[in-house]
């Protein structure tokens, strides 16, 4: 009997069993998938519970209760993968033989590397992540005390997991205190690595001036040195600072440390993989799919379902020693929370940017690109049942896994 071994049952690992087990090429395979624990958390939902728009408690459920009932789930950390026995060596020292081995095991917040982060008196009393539901509901805390000052959202470094919830935040937090009659007492500053609001030029420009309409201050080119925790204030390798009364941090993300370990990974801990196969570079008999991947697109959950239907055909023609002929082409898309009931939306890929215009859904242009609607907002929030009941089942969502430029407007310049 031969082995297929799932190192993670989030979103993509998730994904991934259900999808194989309907494969009939692997009917007589055993299909494990392990992780630590049997919580699977809805990652979007992190970013609205510091404004109460969702209950902190409909955000964890059972792993289990969506994974196939074919695939055995082992509840354990993973200590190594041993690659020249093909096997994977859980914290209890067993060891799982695989013939094929899928790694989804996600980015990992690491404030410990960041001076004064982890290790400083204000962490988590004046300085939260909002990536981990711990310290979304502690945000939500202070955010109701919060009178006047500044709040300052503040990404460390790229690449991380889902790119534009730090716009979000910002934007949400300056509704959520206009709403509250501290609009005017309450500054919201962006602080980002980057060169402007995002990675991309038409929607970093777009993104940009909705920020200034909507009052919030920019700081670009900032890298993260440390933290003063007695000043409270962001110190950057240049010698900037930027103080805080409440501070939203997104710490520095990385691979898991099994991944880091593995021989497989860039400096980042990230698997490198084929940007299109999703097989890894080093290695035929270990593919990678989600946020683990090193590919060069967002770190978000359209993402992972866009990857299967390349990674799962591939995986199939792999063990029947067939060509791989499906390619991912770097698809994303993500609403962006603006506040005030609305969202934008973007659509992009490895070569084309995020686009203005009209997405369609079942071919009709239903959700308007790069500018803020009530739509777009109404279908950010329902997403919630599209996750739990399409996306990790792997069942077929409205639209093709490849981007399309139906809808799109492409600026004279670009043509």
């Amino acid at each position: 009997m031969k082995n297929i071994v799932v190192l993670g049952a989030g979103t993509a690992g998730t994904m991934a069993a259900n999808m194989l087990t309907k494969e009939k090429v692997f009917e007589n395979w055993t299909i494990t998938v392990v992780d630590k624990n049997n919580d699977h958390e809805y990652q979007p939902g992190f970013l609205f519970v510091p404004f109460g728009m969702m209950p902190a408690k409909r955000i964890t459920k059972s792993r289990r209760k969506f994974l196939p009932k074919r695939a055995a789930f082992v509840q354990e950390d993973v200590v190594a993968i041993d690659r020249d026995a093909q096997v994977v060596v859980l914290e209890s020292g067993e060891r799982l033989p695989y013939d094929q081995l899928i790694i989804a095991t996600g980015t990992v917040p690491r404030p410990d590397l960041v001076p004064g982060m982890e290790d400083g008196s204000l962490w988590y009393d004046k300085v939260f992540d909002f990536y981990t539901l711990k310290g979304a509901e502690g945000l939500k805390a202070e955010l109701k005390e919060l009178k006047r000052g500044r709040l300052v959202v503040n990404v460390c470094e790229m690449p991380i997991k889902c790119p534009v919830a730090p716009l979000e935040f910002a934007l949400l937090a300056q509704d959520y205190l206009r709403k509250r009659g501290r609009g005017f007492d309450v500054d919201v500053v962006f602080v980002t690595p980057l060169d402007g609001a995002f990675t991309k030029p038409v929607a970093s420009e777009a993104l940009g001036h909705l920020l200034a309409e909507r009052g919030i201050e920019v700081v670009t080119d900032f890298q993260i040195e440390s933290i003063d925790n007695e000043r409270a204030e962001l110190v950057s390798y240049d010698g900037r600072r930027v103080h805080f009364d409440l501070l939203a941090t997104v710490p520095p993300n990385h691979g898991s440390k099994v991944a880091a370990d593995s021989g497989l990974a860039d400096e980042a801990d990230f698997i490198e993989v084929n940007k299109h196969t999703l097989q890894a570079v080093a290695d035929p008999n270990v593919w990678c799919a989600g946020d683990a991947t090193n590919v060069p697109t967002s770190k978000a959950g359209s993402v992972a379902h866009f990857e299967m239907d390349a990674l799962v055909p591939n995986l199939v023609a792999a063990v029947q020693d067939l060509p791989l002929t499906h390619s991912f082409d770097g698809h994303a898309n993500c609403f962006i929370e603006s506040g005030r009931g609305e969202a934008l939306l973007l659509d992009f890929n490895y070569d084309q940017e995020p686009l203005p215009g009209r997405f369609p859904i079942y071919g009709v242009p239903a959700l308007r690109l790069l500018g803020p609607s009530y739509l777009n907002h109404a279908s950010k929030m329902g997403f919630e049942l599209v996750y739990w009941n399409m996306l990790l089942p792997g069942r077929p969502l409205p639209f093709s896994a490849d981007m399309k430029m139906d809808g799109k407007i492409v600026p004279e310049d670009a043509r």
